[in-house]
């Protein structure tokens, strides 16, 4: 049996849920490879080939793999997929465009967003925004699956895998890169953040998360989420939401402060190791998961929070 794993690349470094999807092939069985698409990503060819367990990677380098285009990548994938009983890829925005369309293109089934492996044909994945876990077996031959990486250990390093060159089909030309906005900050990247404070809709404005939320965070090194109801007041850029439409963090600390906890947003953090609520209402629905929970008026506890920090 052999698993292929696509790489999260990102300039020309691998993203550190490569390695959480490295650590899921493994648990699938049999030899895994690491494919590296872009361009100019030979540093992160050779950061793969160290990852604990890979046999081989494979070193696809083309100007249209820089900006991760579905049809592009997609064609990639299926070039490939002759050798593998299962393909991988982390259930981030990459492989939520690009892992569908392979599925089609291969005539299977999908698994979406494991969080564990039972058996080679047999995973385990959330449903119903997190209140229920599915156990999925699957009789397609290949096994299209995205990976949910804050579920699984990242692996570790020493490894000394084959870097193999692959030829890069031609880009079909059905899409064309435009331009992207990103948003830049000196604090750690949310989704793999070993800390997150995180804001909701009690915070009533972005001045407010600049004065309350922004001084802890710095303080604590963490990551500032929000919950989508600050989002969607515009509180907040939406890369900063947390839940079931954002993202998925699982960090060492998690903060709520005035979230009350809808099941959207519960969905996306839960599985932090220890969660604190700060709330007023002491009925708030975030007090069932929480771990410590603070009644209190957030615009009193955080300045003192800060100070005692």
């Amino acid at each position: 049996m052999a698993v292929l794993v696509i790489a999260d690349v990102h300039g020309n470094a691998i993203d550190d849920s490569t390695l959480k999807v490295v650590t899921a092939a493994k648990e699938i069985g049999g030899d895994v490879d690491v494919l590296v698409a872009g361009s100019g990503a030979g540093d992160a060819a050779a950061a793969a080939a160290k990852i604990d367990g890979v046999r081989k990677v494979l070193h696809a380098d083309a100007e249209h793999y820089a900006n991760r285009l579905a049809e592009p990548f997609a064609d990639l994938i299926v070039s490939l997929a002759g050798d593998y009983d299962a393909i991988l890829k982390a259930a981030a925005t990459t492989g939520k465009n690009v892992m569908p369309r392979v599925a089609a293109l291969l005539d299977v089934m999908q698994i979406s967003e494991i969080v564990a492996v039972e058996a080679p044909d047999t995973f385990v994945r959330p449903i119903y925004a997190g209140n229920a876990m599915q156990t999925v077996k699957s009789n397609d031959a290949k096994k299209i699956v995205t990976v949910r990486a804050t579920a699984f250990q990242a692996a570790g390093d020493g490894g000394s895998a084959e870097v193999a060159t692959v030829d890069a089909p031609a880009d079909p030309g059905l899409s064309s890169f435009v331009g992207e906005e990103l948003t830049e900050s000196e604090r750690p990247e949310l989704a793999g953040a070993k800390i997150v404070i995180s804001g909701g809709r009690a915070l009533g404005s972005y001045e407010n998360f600049e004065k309350y939320i922004f001084p802890v965070a710095d303080k604590l090194g963490a990551a500032v989420g929000a919950s989508r109801a600050a989002v969607d007041a515009g509180y907040v850029p939406n890369d900063y939401q947390v839940g079931q439409t954002g993202k998925v963090v699982a960090p060492e600390l998690y903060i709520a402060v005035g979230i009350s906890g809808a099941i959207q947003h519960l969905a996306g953090m839960k599985d932090s190791k220890v969660i604190v609520a700060i709330n007023k209402d002491e009925e708030a629905p975030i007090f069932q998961v929480a771990d410590y929970g603070l009644v209190a008026d957030l615009f009193k506890a955080l300045p003192e929070l800060n100070e005692a920090l």
